[in-house]
């Protein structure tokens, strides 16, 4: 447990601390970052009353991001598999 980081990450007013690996600081440190940034745009473009509503919202937005990455993924990885299909067929043809 020696390796542990202890951390403070502010969010929406509010100080998180935290225990982690090394290796997560840089990624958490971004992600905390791009949620402040976040909360300042949905504050200037929106009337929001409440923390939790721009917090629900951020939260949305970083789940349609993954998830859109994720049906590229897919959509990627299946016109590969076709292309690399074709290509298989061209190449039997070619040897047959």
């Amino acid at each position: 447990m020696s390796d542990q980081l202890k951390i403070k990450l502010s969010i929406a007013d509010r100080v998180y601390p935290l225990t982690i690996n090394p290796v997560q600081e840089e990624g958490l440190r971004l992600a905390a970052k791009k949620i402040e940034t976040m909360i300042k745009r949905f504050e200037q473009s929106y009337a929001v009353r409440d923390k939790q509503d721009v917090l629900a919202m951020c939260a949305l937005q970083f789940a349609a991001q993954v998830e859109q990455k994720e049906i590229d993924k897919e959509n990627d990885t299946h016109e590969v598999e076709e292309k690399l299909a074709t290509l298989n067929q061209l190449l039997q043809d070619h040897l047959s």
